[in-house]
């Protein structure tokens, strides 16, 4: 009696370890096939309210979406974007720690030798998610209602031309000098704390122009205080098709504001190409394309070849301006 027993709670447990622990272990050998399992951080690296921060909350509220899973928006500004970075450069590479950078990203890598990690080899690119580009706009003092007009005024009168931007070394700052250096002219740069500061210092006759995004400087274009000359990007766009582009006038000449997401350099190809799926998704989603929009944004959803290939290409261009326009930015 007691041997029956002992033979039916023996087949009992076989059962359960074959219809019940093996497939726990399975789905734990294979940790990408049920990923997400648990809330995502999603490292936005500057703070609370700014386009980084507007951008990266739409897309993260998507993903919670689609993945049935929280998807926690951390905010960790400082030094120019290069804390939440690191931070993503150095987390487990499970997935569970991904990060929004920007064009400023690469600027950063290019000019700044002692950052704690390597942009192009310690992340690794998920996708590029928006494409954004900036306002070229001058105060209405200024005598040019066009690119030409604005090249030739800083021909006649070398230096004299100004340009705010958000911080030296920043992408506003760099998309000035490389306006000046693909012009030929001189122009002298006037930093400011934060793009919001340049543009009320152009407003105030303080600077006379600047580089930022078309939706911190339209409302003053449209009341007549500000007058936009053109946009930075390679080609016109549907969503400001009354803006003709700086190329057009300076051939090359490109400037943009994108968005994408990063992890880190260890994280499985299987992994990245997942998560690089559900991004790419989410950005086709009409609510998300709306959202981005009021924002100037257009999406973009690149694959993972495309965006690493995309991020190395910013910092080689930005690192050759700096050489070239011998910039000193530190």
């Amino acid at each position: 009696m007691k041997k029956d027993f002992q033979r039916g709670v023996l087949s009992v447990a076989v059962v359960f370890v074959a219809a019940g622990i093996a497939p726990v272990c399975a789905a734990q050998a294979d940790p990408i096939a049920s990923y997400p399992s648990k809330p995502v951080r999603f490292i936005v690296p500057f703070v609370a309210g700014a386009g980084t921060d507007t951008t990266g909350r739409v897309v993260a509220s998507k993903l919670s979406e689609v993945w049935n899973q929280q998807v926690v928006v951390d905010n960790r500004a400082g030094a120019t974007g290069a804390i939440g970075v690191d931070l993503t450069a150095k987390a487990p590479p499970d997935g569970y720690t991904i990060c929004l950078i920007s064009g400023s990203q690469t600027v950063n890598s290019a000019v700044n030798e002692k950052l704690p990690y390597d942009l192009a080899k310690d992340l690794k690119g998920i996708t590029q998610m928006t494409t954004l580009p900036y306002a070229v706009y001058v105060n209405t003092a200024v005598p040019a209602a066009s690119i030409k007009e604005m090249v030739n005024y800083a021909k006649n009168n070398p230096g004299r031309l100004t340009f705010a931007s958000s911080g030296t070394g920043g992408l506003q700052h760099l998309a000035g000098e490389l306006f000046a250096h693909s012009a030929g002219v001189k122009m002298l740069h006037v930093p400011f704390k934060g793009a919001g500061a340049g543009i009320l210092a152009i407003l105030g006759g303080e600077v006379q122009s600047g580089f930022s995004t078309l939706l911190g400087v339209k409302p003053h274009a449209s009341s007549g205080r500000l007058r936009i000359l053109a946009i930075t990007a390679a080609k016109r766009s549907s969503t400001a098709a009354e803006y003709p582009t700086v190329a057009e006038t300076i051939p090359g000449y490109e400037v943009d504001q994108w968005y994408g997401l990063v992890i880190s350099a260890k994280a499985p190809a299987a992994l990245v190409n997942k998560i690089n799926a559900a991004v790419v998704g989410a950005l086709k989603s009409p609510d998300v394309i709306a959202r981005l929009g009021a924002d100037g944004s257009t999406p973009v959803g690149s694959s993972v070849d495309q965006f690493t290939n995309h991020v190395k290409n910013e910092i080689t261009k930005w690192r050759k301006l700096a050489k070239d326009a011998n910039l000193a930015l530190q």
